[in-house]
């Protein structure tokens, strides 16, 4: 098939483009959120290619894929055509809902000629989805590879702009670790998140370290993989594809119990509570037994290839792909 869709997020992006189709993604000349184009910092096959807006009219395609709402009048604009009546159209939804909890509509409810995709059944189950035909496809990842050594004795966090999305991804939370364990917080603007705010505490300045320059992907799985332990400590929120990530390179994980990360973190992959003195109490272990950390990243890894591989999630694709163009 050929499928157009948006850069959005590159690492679901990155295991969807694995597929066996030719994925078209838009250009703009600034490379903004609208026409970001190929990536710049995963690995991305020869079979996704760029087109400026202009010359998508004239392109013939199976399939759009959507994932934000102003997708829907971008097609229309572009390519002269309405999404899912002279296009076959699926929307993907990333996100939980970000205003209710339980009440809020979502904005394809009235529509049954789009397909709409959720990455998670906690996301399906707490979206009204109204009339659209819903379904589920949990994510799936290229495989980073067992690479945890687990040699620096700190925890790790990956949260994008964490000053901003505050509370939402655990900012406030990071801090109650520190006592037991250095942290090292990768993402963008990490830095200024980080800065100053470990002596501000009383603690030395390495207690809290931010990384937001990592150059790739793959250089921040090998910096990842190093640390002792992975923290995931955001409240509200669709599956974290890092999170995933980390466990498929074999680091133990110490989880909130909130939303899907439930369902992906097995026991014996670390600990997983809402009473986050447990987590820190876990993490100590850890500290004091590498062994112990190294055999829950082992059932970390084990869990996640078996339950977000990657050809698990390209079959489940094709499966909703050829149902949409027959």
């Amino acid at each position: 098939m050929r499928i157009l869709l948006w850069h959005v997020h590159g690492s679901w992006m990155t295991a969807f483009v694995q597929g066996s189709h030719d994925y078209v993604v838009p250009v703009l000349p600034d490379r903004g959120p609208d026409g970001l184009g190929r990536a710049r910092t995963w690995s991305w096959p020869g079979s996704v290619t760029e087109l400026a807006p202009a010359a998508l009219r004239e392109q013939d395609f199976d399939v759009v894929l959507l994932q934000r709402p102003n997708e829907l009048e971008l097609v229309r604009r572009w390519l002269g055509r309405e999404p899912g009546k002279e296009l076959p159209a699926v929307y993907l939804e990333h996100n939980t809902p970000d205003e209710s909890p339980c009440t809020q509509r979502h904005h394809l409810a009235d529509r049954s000629d789009i397909a709409l995709v959720h990455v998670t059944h906690f996301n399906k189950l707490f979206w009204d989805n109204g009339r659209a035909p819903s379904t589920v496809i949990e994510h799936g990842i290229v495989d980073p590879g067992a690479r945890y050594t687990g040699e620096l004795s700190r925890a790790a966090v990956v949260v994008n702009e964490p000053g901003r999305r505050g509370r939402i991804v655990g900012a406030d939370l990071i801090e109650q670790f520190l006592p037991v364990a250095p942290v090292d917080l990768f993402g963008m603007q990490a830095e200024q998140f980080t800065d100053g705010r470990a002596r501000a505490a009383g603690l030395a300045p390495d207690r809290l370290v931010g990384y937001s320059e990592i150059a790739t992907q793959d250089q921040m799985h090998t910096e990842l993989a190093r640390r002792r332990a992975y923290l995931h400590l955001t409240r509200w929120t669709s599956l974290g594809l890092t999170l995933i990530e980390a466990m498929q390179l074999g680091m133990p994980v110490l989880a909130l119990a909130t939303t899907e990360a439930v369902a992906a973190v097995p026991p014996e992959a670390g600990e997983i509570s809402t009473d986050v003195s447990r987590l820190a109490s876990r993490l100590r272990s850890f500290l004091a037994e590498p062994e112990l950390a190294r055999a829950c990243g082992l059932a970390a890894r084990a869990a996640a290839l078996e339950r977000y591989g990657l050809k698990r999630f390209l079959a489940d694709w094709d499966v909703l792909l050829d149902g949409l163009t027959r």
